[in-house]
């Protein structure tokens, strides 16, 4: 008899030297997970309204603030985000505003496929936090 424990928790760094952030891009909202030195394992999740960039760097600025707060320092923000709708522009003007910014092909974002899974933002954005983690 096979026994199947189910999925295997993967530990989180939580001695982050910068705040990683990925951002999934729709048409109407952007998703933004974040994963914040000082904040443990869990990783935050909010929306900015698509295109308004100004809601967006006011996200991060908060992101920035919280973790000088709760530390003490100051750290760097480094985002993830899929090529496609909107990917580009918006890592231009993320490299523009001195924020360190990557764009991936989503076909690239390694997956389980022993377990089959629904595809939705939460999971996305936390899979691409893993992924910058990662590299």
């Amino acid at each position: 008899m096979s026994i199947n424990p189910g999925p295997t928790q993967i530990a989180i760094r939580t001695d982050l030297a910068a705040i990683i952030v990925s951002m999934e891009l729709s048409r109407s909202v952007w998703l933004i997970t974040s994963l914040s030195p000082g904040a443990g394992e869990k990783m935050s999740k909010h929306s900015v309204r698509s295109g308004v960039v100004a809601e967006l760097l006011a996200r991060f600025a908060q992101l920035k603030e919280k973790a000088r707060v709760r530390t003490g320092q100051i750290f760097p923000i480094i985002i993830i985000q899929e090529a496609g709708h909107d990917g580009f522009w918006i890592h231009r003007v993320q490299q523009r505003e001195g924020l360190e910014s990557y764009v991936v092909d989503p076909a690239s974002i390694a997956v389980s496929r022993r377990r089959r899974r629904a595809m939705t933002d939460r999971i996305d954005g936390e899979a691409l936090v893993r992924t910058l983690m990662a590299y």
